[in-house]
């Protein structure tokens, strides 16, 4: 704002006094409009700094309580993790626990089904030399000749006619 110097016209006892008392009212007038202006400026200077310290409150209180929930967020993922882990773990013990138990009792399936096809070659030996003995003794036995064993077979040829 520019300030102009007042001019007033001279007069024979001085200044035009109705000039000089017009420009005092009119500056008294602009000094008090200035003043309620300030006034007002400094008031609202007074609310926007309240207002400020009342932002700059409830953001502090907005980061802790941001804070203490990404906190809390990463005490959980932590804990999720850490029982993810853990039933991975007992998961992968469990898994291992029940493939070792396949394993052993494939095993044992093996061992019985190799100690059965031992005892069945053993059968089978067994059986032959048997078979063999049965083959010899067979060979060995001799029918004796029946006599008169034509005339039977003719009389039972002969009954069948009738």
């Amino acid at each position: 704002m520019e300030i102009k110097k007042p001019k007033f016209r001279l007069m024979k006892n001085g200044y035009d006094r109705f000039a000089v008392d017009d420009a005092v009212d009119r500056m008294f007038f602009e000094n008090e409009t200035m003043r309620q202006q300030l006034e007002t400026y400094r008031s609202q200077i007074n609310h926007a700094g309240e207002q400020l310290n009342q932002i700059k409150t409830r953001y502090q209180a907005l980061i802790s309580e941001l804070t203490v929930r990404e906190k809390a967020a990463d005490d959980i993922a932590r804990l999720a993790l850490k029982e993810a882990n853990t039933i991975i773990d007992t998961a992968q013990n469990n898994a291992d626990a029940i493939v070792r138990e396949a394993l052993s009792t494939a095993r044992q399936l093996l061992a019985e089904i190799a100690r059965i096809g031992n005892n069945a070659k053993d059968v089978k030996e067994e059986m032959k030399i048997k078979l063999q003995a049965l083959i010899k003794a067979l060979e060995d036995f001799e029918i004796p000749d029946i006599p008169g064993s034509d005339q039977i077979i003719n009389d039972k040829e002969q009954d069948k006619s009738l």
